[in-house]
């Protein structure tokens, strides 16, 4: 099993990108993209509503850092330290040696390659530094956009579930994308 300390937090670097732990200065552009309705169109829970409701969010997710449950960064462009997505592994599985990928961005930084270069750091750092087998992202099969940017970075289509989450008032199907740590 897996054993993982995210007590000397990693800041990642790309690039273009720096990938850093989430302050108190993110709350405003986290809240920007919580709160954002075509962001959270393919992610099944409901939109922010208020700065308090973030900074409750960032609580947990320190909480959950400081216990190695998870580990999440803010994706800032080199050079500023304005957060402009998310990206992080949110379910992890010591037993397994796996986790669950997911990221988002602002519309204004969408289709610039900024999530493929994320994604490849988080990625690597994962396989190298947490000694990951695999890692899996479980996608809105609608989310075009995202399952390519998936496919563009290695993953596979590993299944589809037909109705297999309910949210809203109605039955929604996932795709499960993954990548195996071949050593390279």
């Amino acid at each position: 099993m897996l054993t993982l300390d995210f007590t000397a937090f990693p800041e990642l670097h790309t690039d273009r990108l720096t990938l850093r732990r989430a302050d108190a200065t993110d709350i405003q552009q986290l809240y920007r993209l919580r709160a954002d309705e075509q962001i959270m169109k393919y992610i099944p829970r409901p939109p922010a509503t208020s700065l308090d409701e973030i900074a409750e969010f960032l609580r947990l997710t320190d909480e959950k850092i400081a216990a190695n449950e998870m580990i999440n960064w803010m994706i800032t462009v080199k050079g500023d330290p304005t957060m402009i997505g998310t990206i992080g592994f949110y379910y992890i599985k010591p037993e397994h040696y796996r986790a669950e990928i997911g990221y988002m961005l602002l519309p204004e930084f969408q289709g610039k390659g900024y999530v493929t270069e994320a994604i490849a750091a988080v990625v690597n750092y994962g396989f190298k530094a947490m000694g990951l087998h695999s890692i899996e992202a479980v996608v809105d099969p609608e989310n075009i956009a995202s399952c390519a940017v998936l496919e563009k970075c290695g993953f596979v289509k590993e299944a589809y579930f037909k109705e297999n989450e309910f949210y809203n008032g109605k039955f929604l199907d996932t795709v499960v994308y993954s990548k195996l740590n071949k050593g390279s």
